[in-house]
């Protein structure tokens, strides 16, 4: 399987088997690449309405100038202050942002969301977002403000009063269920629809079907939350090739 990154001949590969309508797995294949790495590209540079392969590759072009930019790197992977390869980190960044993506969230909040996942201390500031990202603090702005409006980080004052942005056990649990009550309203207006549409229509009859479907597993879904909620407070055990060296501290960026 071929390494590196991608070729602009792959790329053109890519956009055609876009515009032909194949799936990702399928054009991995062809190019003897993984699936995430097609996936990865395609949603990084507009996803496969906007995808263009010249357009992309500039794009990486242009990330890939900056980052040397900001940490020149030796014969060998850089390694960060906490012996991670930051390469690898970056990597597996991109491919968690790329899930988010897929999952509906636009590309800025995304990537934000992703990198105060992959910190440990689950927290960044506004710069310390900018720098990491190196994107405009506007666009960070923006993206914090989106994901605070959907329950999945919090803000919070630091000792030295800055403002930090926040993403801990609690807030992926609040979420969650945040979400699952958000279905009570579709539930609502769909049951609204039967006594209008006249109970008994074949209409009627879709939209309490649907009503009792959201509703069901709605409620199931908050049960769970609630039942599985101390799995997110449960430090794991340690495994066998656990040497019981300390963890890292906490990054404070």
């Amino acid at each position: 399987m071929p390494g590196g990154r991608l070729t602009q001949q792959e790329r053109r590969q890519i956009a055609l088997g876009v515009a032909d309508g194949l799936a990702y797995a399928e054009i991995a294949r062809r190019l003897d690449r993984p699936t995430s790495t097609i996936t990865r590209e395609v949603m990084r540079n507009g996803g496969p309405a906007d995808y263009r392969a010249d357009l992309a590759h500039r794009a990486t072009e242009r990330r890939t100038r900056r980052r040397g930019q900001a940490a020149p790197r030796g014969p060998q992977a850089p390694v960060q202050a906490d012996g991670r390869d930051s390469e690898a980190v970056r990597e597996y960044e991109d491919t968690f942002a790329t899930l988010f993506m897929q999952q509906g969230l636009p590309k800025m909040t995304a990537r934000v969301l992703a990198a105060l996942y992959t910190t440990d201390a689950g927290s960044l500031t506004a710069s310390a977002l900018v720098q990491r990202l190196q994107v405009s603090p506007g666009s960070v702005s923006k993206a914090v403000t989106f994901l605070e409006g959907k329950g999945l980080i919090r803000r919070e004052r630091d000792e030295r009063r800055r403002e930090r942005y926040v993403v801990d056990d609690d807030v992926w649990y609040q979420g969650m269920v945040a979400s699952a009550r958000a279905h009570a309203q579709l539930v609502e207006t769909a049951r609204q629809g039967v006594g209008i549409l006249g109970p008994g229509t074949p209409a009627a009859i879709r939209l309490e079907n649907i009503a009792r479907f959201v509703d069901f597993v709605g409620e199931s879904l908050i049960r769970a939350a609630e039942q599985a909620r101390e799995v997110l407070y449960t430090k794991p055990e340690a495994t066998s090739g656990d040497t019981g060296t300390a963890a890292p501290s906490p990054d404070r960026g």
